[in-house]
């Protein structure tokens, strides 16, 4: 029995759940990306991820509950009619990087997907139909690199079946852990592909043990487990067929059913703008008929349905539950992630559209920075730096992605990374007006910028980086940081010094002689001159000899002389200490 219920609504902030645990903040953030989840004390997690994290950290004391809400955000268990049909699976294609995924697929569907992506790393949820003995399979590619783990959860969430795929070669890795996490999480049924099996080194029963430690236990005769595993290579097109059938098999056993007879509800998957066509936005129904016309409400967006395309880009008069569409007509874009509703008219979906923007605006106001924060940012202002950054993004999760693993780099608080503006589309005229003046990067992710914009920014003198592979724009954003971080001063003990006599004294030059007693003493160094306990003065050495000849290095137990360079009229006595050292800047890299 739970010591204590915490009440927390659809999604609270990490700042906010670590309070409610006492817990340290920091803490929570290193489960979080543990986890494979980027986050900052006022970013918003939402309740099963909250769930998830305070299962992993072994708070048995501690039982999440849910605060009721009527945001249209939240997924709804539908009460299936007597009406119901038989519907499509939607099974999500996960795993760890270059394990794979995007080459399942290209041999499912016979396309070139792989190809065409940047890096060979999958940047956006992309949704595709196949069929298979005249049945239609829904299919999710999901992103494998770790900066979107955020797209990957909200691919679990939209799903019935994941595809796990596994490298025969390579066996489970950290993201492989991860996307069985997101499958538990999202009730979901797991299927595994042991990929690779052409490959030299090829090892499906230590890829089956590995899986095992991990709670996914293989259901042949060996193991006696529940989870399907077939091995395949998706390269050479081998076992495709076999899995397929494996998922429809696993889809039968879970009596997929919709009702088709009521108002479409489903998910955004996708959203960005494109010349000519405004918003198009990807959507996976999840029940009911969309058709083209129709008024849709997603989140703080709303719009009618003017156009609707399947993911190959033909025409769709309807679509129907598990069914991914691309549509236009939004007014503004909605977020990745939303849930979407059918209304009866404009005047209802403006009137939703509103409340759930008011709704935003409340949840957002507990997210500002807290009275603490704000005394430590005051009391490290004039230590701190600031970079300044714009970003701009093909498409809605892209951009999500972005902005939250740019919120994660670490300066230990000595620079501030500050996103000063963001959104989807190319780079246009009034990013390079934000940017100028400011010292402001601006980057741009799977986007580009007309000849105009170039002469604008070439004239105002403002840094525009494109990349196209998300890593590659975080290690530019990490390597812009380290160039403004201070140098760390750093001082190295090279050896010490005892005055046995006094030559000379001018100015500003001590003329004394001395024995090592350790270490070693060169031209060049600096050194403290210490009386006793204390420190009377610091000076250089810019002169050493010995037996009246210019020596390069004079080592313990040595006798010599030297000069010491100093800024006034220094009186060194007999018996007086010299620590030798040396200081350097060194640049400073983020860790």
């Amino acid at each position: 029995m739970a010591e204590k219920v915490i009440v927390i609504a659809d999604s609270i902030t990490v700042g906010e759940l670590a309070e409610k645990l006492n817990l340290p903040v920091t803490d929570l953030i290193g489960e979080l990306f543990k986890n494979g989840i980027v986050s900052t004390i006022n970013q918003r997690i939402d309740f099963e991820t909250a769930s998830i994290i305070i299962e992993e950290l072994g708070l048995k004391d501690v039982e999440l509950e849910r605060k009721s809400t009527t945001s249209l955000a939240t997924r709804k268990v539908h009460e299936l009619s007597d009406l119901a049909v038989t519907r499509p699976p939607i099974v999500a294609v996960m795993g760890h990087v270059d394990h794979g995924k995007t080459t399942l697929l290209d041999a499912i569907l016979e396309t070139k997907v792989a190809e065409g992506e940047a890096g060979g790393i999958t940047q956006y949820i992309s949704a595709y139909q196949t069929v298979r003995n005249g049945r239609s399979i829904t299919l999710l590619d999901t992103p494998g690199h770790e900066a979107f783990a955020a797209l990957r959860q909200h691919g679990a969430a939209l799903t019935d079946v994941v595809i796990i795929v596994v490298a025969a070669d390579d066996g489970v890795m950290p993201q492989t852990v991860e996307a069985i996490r997101f499958a538990q999480m999202a009730n979901a049924k797991i299927v595994v592909a042991i990929n690779k099996m052409d490959k030299e080194g090829a090892n499906p029963g230590l890829v089956k043990g590995q899986l095992a430690e991990h709670g996914v236990i293989p259901d042949d005769k060996v193991w006696g487990g529940d989870v399907p595993m077939v091995e395949i290579s998706a390269k050479a097109r081998q076992g495709i067929d076999t899995l397929l059938d494996t998922v429809l098999l696993v889809a039968d056993i879970e009596e997929l059913r919709a009702d088709i007879d009521t108002p479409a509800e489903g998910l955004v998957i996708e959203s960005h703008m494109e010349v000519g066509r405004g918003s198009v936005v990807g959507l996976l129904v999840e029940q009911g008929m969309l058709k083209p016309g129709h008024f849709l409400v997603a989140g703080t967006a709303f719009g009618k349905v003017r156009t609707m395309l399947d993911f190959a880009g033909r025409t769709l008069k309807e679509a129907g539950p598990a069914t991914p569409v691309t549509v236009t007509g939004f007014k503004e874009l909605p977020q990745f992630g939303d849930a979407f509703v059918i209304v009866k008219s404009e005047k209802e979906a403006r009137s939703l559209a509103s409340i759930a923007r008011i709704e935003n605006e409340k949840n957002a106001a507990s997210t500002n920075i807290t009275g603490a924060d704000l005394l430590k940012m005051m009391n490290q202002q004039h230590e701190s730096q600031n970079l300044n950054v714009i970003v701009k993004a093909d498409v809605q999760g892209s951009l999500t992605s972005v902005v939250n693993s740019l919120k994660i780099i670490d300066t230990q608080g000595e620079i501030k990374l500050n996103i000063i503006g963001s959104g989807v589309g190319n780079i246009s005229e009034n990013d390079i007006r934000l940017a100028t003046g400011q010292d402001t990067i601006v980057y741009g992710f799977n986007v580009g910028m007309s000849t105009a914009v170039k002469q604008l920014a070439n004239r105002d003198k403002v840094q525009v980086r494109t990349f196209n592979v998300i890593y590659k724009l975080l290690d530019d954003a990490r390597e812009s940081m380290e160039a403004i971080l201070a140098p760390e001063i750093v001082e190295t003990e090279i050896g010490k010094l005892t005055v046995k006599g006094i030559f000379r004294t001018l100015k500003d030059v001590v003329i004394a002689g001395g024995e090592v007693t350790s270490g070693k003493i060169t031209a060049g160094v600096l050194a403290r001159v210490k009386r006793g306990k204390e420190q009377i003065a610091e000076v250089e050495v810019i002169n050493v000899q010995r037996q009246q000849q210019e020596a390069k290095e004079v080592f313990e137990g040595e006798m010599c002389g030297l000069s010491l360079k100093t800024n006034k009229k220094l009186l060194v006595e007999e018996g007086d200490k010299l620590e030798l050292f040396t200081r350097e800047l060194v640049k400073r890299t983020l860790k």
